[in-house]
């Protein structure tokens, strides 16, 4: 990954050190669905970072340590701040300034009709459904956060994140992934160390498991044939979890992967190293 651009505050506290190192930092993108980074050269545990009032991941790199927020793709255009709570009750702020990002439209045909309008029992497994969802977006736990993520699956982009999406020419949610068009039955590796917090079938993603990494930052990957972890299961990196199939709501078999930061779905394409098949996301990179 590129050598990354961070905003640096001084603290001005002794600095903890711990043993564990992340060796690649995500990319910084200051636009919706971006990810902000700030550098703590000072730190002391038991700081704690937020960002847009939410407990944000510190994690160590380089010799110091790094706070990383996700910015939600419905945040506006404008400043906002980090708010550093120290141990001996002082809170400093620091600004940044989130730009404009305009995502493009993608019209997708699904054959099965109930996927796009679904019906009465088919809404209420969805609101069921929404309720685990959103525990496992609000996921936080202590542990220091693996963020030198690995690609899950080797194939073809077939959708880039952001995208404003119509099925059966009818708007709906923009597109909280990356797609990564492979064979049914393609291994899908974890893309970093965590614990498994949810894995089911759920009406619109399929088969899906929930990868908790620690402080907020969780990973799903959706439209599985197979799951081959359960909830409390703990993985290492590169541990198979399931296999490529084509569940839930899809045009073809793929894998959709996501990542979720301070309970905000971010785009994984600033997480994932740029080797393998990355040709649209690099083409996406350079439009930006």
């Amino acid at each position: 990954m590129p050598e990354p651009h961070i905003t640096r505050l001084y603290l001005f506290i002794s600095l903890f050190f711990c043993s564990y190192v992340i060796h690649a930092l995500p990319e910084q993108a200051l636009v919706p669905g971006g990810i902000a980074l700030l550098q703590l050269p000072d730190y002391e545990q038991g700081t704690e970072v937020y960002f847009k009032n939410k407990r944000i991941a510190v994690f160590p790199y380089d010799k110091s340590w790094v706070a990383m927020a996700g910015i939600g793709l419905s945040t506006k255009p404008g400043d906002y701040e980090f708010s550093i709570r120290r141990t001996d009750g002082l809170t400093l702020n620091t600004k940044i300034t989130v730009e404009y990002k305009k995502y493009d439209e993608q019209h997708l045909t699904i054959k099965n009709k109930r996927k796009v309008n679904p019906n009465k029992n088919d809404s209420e497994r969805i609101a069921t459904e929404s309720i685990r969802k959103k525990k496992a977006k609000k996921r936080y736990s202590e542990t220091i956060p693996d963020v030198d993520f690995i690609w899950p699956v080797t194939g073809r982009i077939s959708s880039i994140f952001g995208l404003r999406r119509f099925f059966n020419e009818q708007e709906r949610r923009p597109h909280s992934g990356l797609d990564i068009a492979a064979a049914k039955g393609t291994p899908i590796k974890a893309t970093a160390s965590g614990t498994v917090i949810d894995a089911g079938n759920f009406f619109f993603s399929g088969n899906m498991v929930y990868l908790d990494h620690g402080q907020g930052i969780v990973s799903l990957y959706a439209h599985m044939s197979k799951i081959r972890v359960k909830p409390g299961d703990v993985v290492k990196q590169g541990d198979i979890i399931g296999e490529v199939g084509q569940t839930g709501r899809v045009t073809g078999p793929h894998l959709h992967f996501a990542v979720i930061a301070n309970q905000t779905l971010i785009d994984p394409a600033f997480m994932l190293p740029r080797d393998g098949n990355t040709e649209e996301v690099d083409k996406r990179m350079k439009k930006d």
